[in-house]
């Protein structure tokens, strides 16, 4: 049984690894700059010696040795994509099929930017400044604006009574705050549990062949501006402690955050909470304000908040506040006017 285990871990690897030479390969011809393409090429070679280990360890259990075989639709489409515009784009993708020294495009020279010298610069320049979650909530909010407004005035298009617009709106509010809360689950979710996924076969390979390991730390950091001297002695070091290992071949191989994998629930709440907070915006002015002024509050308390919000983006985005607040008050008044025209539309043809 424990010869069976042997045999069908072996042939796993063997796949892997032999995968592993090809996308390699296929990269290193595919990428212009000379020093990543480099590093590709070690990689290859690094796979294929792991994948000579494996072949080794299955004739040591008496399995043949299967013969190569070429790689499946999906490498080969994400490689088609790859070639078409870039490998930095489709590092998500690449991530996915296990392509290590990923994280050394952070560190490639964008606009002039030198390469990191050391490894403490590493990622340094690019590191996130903490904004991510503001920004995604701030692009909740707005979701919730823009549907829960569209809805409402298309169903005032079609001349629904008051009682049913807040109908609308509340209902709007709640399958909309919901369905993004579960999408953000789902995507969350998943993700982690590729994350966890490769981080376990990173950690089954650190125990198997840790030499193998930080080599190829050793050439991805070389790949990043330090001197390959230097990148071997820090490689060797880091391989010494098992659980740093794991942690730094996380990040700088897989391009992975080990402690930022992100929680399914927090994320979905989030998105529950933000998306509600924006949907309310047109809805409460038709819960608190009387007669036919309700409609025309709910739409400046709208449009000011749209305007707010784009102007809150330019935080981000570097552009001017005010123009930022005006294109996207223009978006969501294109949205809102099209709604209203459909929904009259329907309303008189359906009478």
């Amino acid at each position: 049984m424990n010869d069976d285990a042997d045999a069908g871990a072996a042939l796993e690897g063997l796949s892997e690894e032999r995968q592993s030479v090809h996308l390699y390969q296929a990269l290193a011809a595919i990428e212009t700059d000379p020093v990543i393409s480099a590093m590709f090429t070690q990689l290859a070679k690094a796979a294929d010696a792991q994948a000579g280990m494996w072949s080794e360890r299955l004739r040591e259990t008496g399995v043949a040795v299967p013969a190569t075989s070429g790689l499946g639709l999906r490498p080969r489409m994400v490689l088609w994509l790859a070639s078409r515009i870039g490998i930095r784009p489709v590092r998500g993708m690449l991530a996915a099929l296990k392509v290590r020294g990923l994280s050394a495009y952070s560190a490639m020279p964008v606009g002039g930017h030198p390469r990191a010298g050391s490894v403490d610069e590493i990622g340094r320049r690019h590191r996130s400044t903490g904004g991510g979650n503001l920004r995604a909530a701030v692009f909740g909010v707005n979701d919730g604006l823009v549907s829960n407004a569209a809805l409402i005035l298309g169903m005032a298009g079609a001349d629904a009574s008051m009682h049913n617009l807040v109908l609308a709106g509340f209902a709007g509010l709640l399958g909309g705050a919901f369905s993004m809360a579960a999408g953000e689950y789902v995507s969350v979710r998943s993700q982690r549990e590729v994350y966890e996924y490769q981080i376990g076969l990173e950690r089954a390979e650190l125990a198997e062949y840790p030499q193998a390991e930080a080599d190829e730390l050793a050439t991805i950091y070389a790949a990043k501006g330090i001197a390959p001297a230097e990148a071997r002695r820090i490689a060797q070091a880091l391989i010494a402690e098992p659980e740093r290992a794991l942690d730094t071949l996380a990040r700088e191989e897989l391009g992975l955050n080990p402690d930022e994998l992100g929680s399914p629930w927090q994320a979905a709440s989030s998105s529950f909470v933000a998306f509600a907070i924006g949907a309310a915006v047109p809805l409460l002015p038709l819960l608190f304000v009387r007669g036919q002024a309700a409609f025309a509050v709910a739409i400046g308390c709208a449009s000011a908040t749209l305007f707010g919000v784009g102007a809150l983006l330019s935080w981000f985005t570097g552009r001017n506040a005010w123009a930022s607040g005006a294109r996207m008050l223009a978006i969501g008044a294109s949205a809102g006017l099209a709604t209203w025209l459909l929904g009259r539309l329907a309303g008189t043809t359906l009478g």
